[in-house]
């Protein structure tokens, strides 16, 4: 155990006012989520939302609700993206179908995306992963002539817009994830949105069947906000580090999580998340460009909610060497998701030998900046000298 000034690699404000809210959830908080699903409807223009207990639970239900409408099977995602998205396809009783991606832009690789869309293609969800806008449009012109749905991962990318478009409102159906670090947190939670009324009367009929999260439950998300907001601050955050069981940073893939509505006390947090969010995209906002400025990153599509900065480093040899030195100093860089989606074990039978070298590659070399509200300014320095000597491979090993 390090006691020193340590950085998560992510983190989202709860403010005390939030923290009251959530408490006053337990007990009152059975108008708190009609509030929060009338300005969701309001901020995004949408006919249509949906709170659920987490982003892939979220993800879940909007899979069951398209697949109510069409006898295919097939779910078409990214090689490279969060394993909980592969565990909602499968949680849906669907298949996994991955399509490799462009290392340079995080997107699909739209040459193997229009070969891997088929008569059999349910949905294919593009991913706004880190923020950074995938190509939604381009997406659906693909999926048009199949008559595949278009889902629109846009879990780590709440309040980013692309092209003026608020991301998550530019396809058939989206989503957004509540979880800690992304742009707005109560804890956990999951958002969804739509403007078709077809889909959204599917989400309707799914959302009819799941149950209200219990007391006991409410309770816990309650303690678990609280200690979250308690040991985010760097100055504490080396103690949740040190705990190796609270599994932070680890990447699972796991089918059984639940799948409720969102607590009251996760919609009690939720207060004043308006607000919140224009704060957070400013600051990540800010941030991202400063380490892009300061490193010489090629912007690409810019990210307009950067829930981290990705780099991709010359050699997996010189991304875990920098890594290791920012796990020794407390600077909070990340190394994501450990390996392609075809290659997770439970997967590996079904995803019928399908390679993805891209994914592969990125997996061995991207390297995440925290972009989050508590860097401090010899934080953000500290980190580019660290990130500058992994770029030129001239840390030790």
């Amino acid at each position: 155990m390090k006691v020193q000034r340590t950085l998560p690699p992510a983190a989202a404000e709860v403010t005390a006012a939030a923290l009251l809210r959530a408490a006053a959830g337990i007990v009152v908080g059975a108008g708190y989520r009609r509030r929060v699903e009338a300005q969701v409807k309001d901020y995004f223009g949408v006919r249509s939302v949906f709170l659920a207990s987490s982003g892939q639970a979220a993800l879940t239900l909007i899979l069951g609700a398209l697949k109510s409408l069409t006898g295919r099977r097939q779910v078409v995602i990214p090689a490279y993206t969060c394993f909980s998205v592969p565990a909602a396809v499968t949680r849906a009783g669907l298949e996994v179908r991955v399509c490799d991606i462009d290392p340079a832009t995080l997107d699909f690789d739209y040459g193997c995306l229009a070969k891997t869309i088929i008569r059999d293609t349910l949905c294919v969800v593009p991913t706004h992963l880190f923020g950074v806008p995938s190509d939604v449009a381009r997406v659906s012109r693909l999926c048009e002539p199949a008559g595949a749905f278009v889902v629109e991962d846009a879990a780590q990318a709440m309040g980013g817009r692309d092209g003026g478009r608020l991301l998550g409102t530019t396809s058939d159906v989206g989503f957004f994830s509540l979880a800690r670090g992304k742009t707005i947190t109560c804890g956990s939670g999951g958002i969804i949105v739509t403007n078709s009324d077809r889909i959204g009367r599917a989400i309707a009929r799914e959302y009819d069947a799941v149950r209200e999260p219990t007391v006991t439950e409410a309770l816990r998300d309650f303690l678990r906000l609280l200690l979250m907001r308690a040991f985010v601050h760097p100055s504490v955050f080396w103690i949740p580090k040190a705990m190796p069981w609270l599994g932070l940073g680890q990447t699972r893939y796991d089918v059984g999580f639940p799948i409720t509505r969102l607590s009251r006390v996760n919609a009690g947090a939720l207060h004043g998340w308006r607000e919140r969010l224009s704060r957070t995209l400013r600051t990540r906002g800010e941030t991202a460009a400063y380490f892009r400025a300061a490193l010489g990153l090629q912007a690409g599509r810019v990210s307009t909610a950067s829930a981290r900065l990705p780099v991709v480093m010359e050699s997996r040899e010189a991304r875990d060497r920098t890594y290791s030195v920012s796990e020794q100093r407390g600077l909070g860089l990340g190394v994501m998701y450990p390996t392609a989606i075809h290659a997770i074990e439970e997967l590996r039978t079904s995803a019928g030998g399908q390679r993805a070298p891209a994914a592969e590659l990125l997996a061995e070399r991207l390297l995440t900046i925290p972009t989050h509200h508590l860097l401090s300014a010899a934080d953000k320095r500290a980190v580019c000298a660290l990130v500058r000597q992994g770029l030129r491979q001239e840390i030790a090993a």
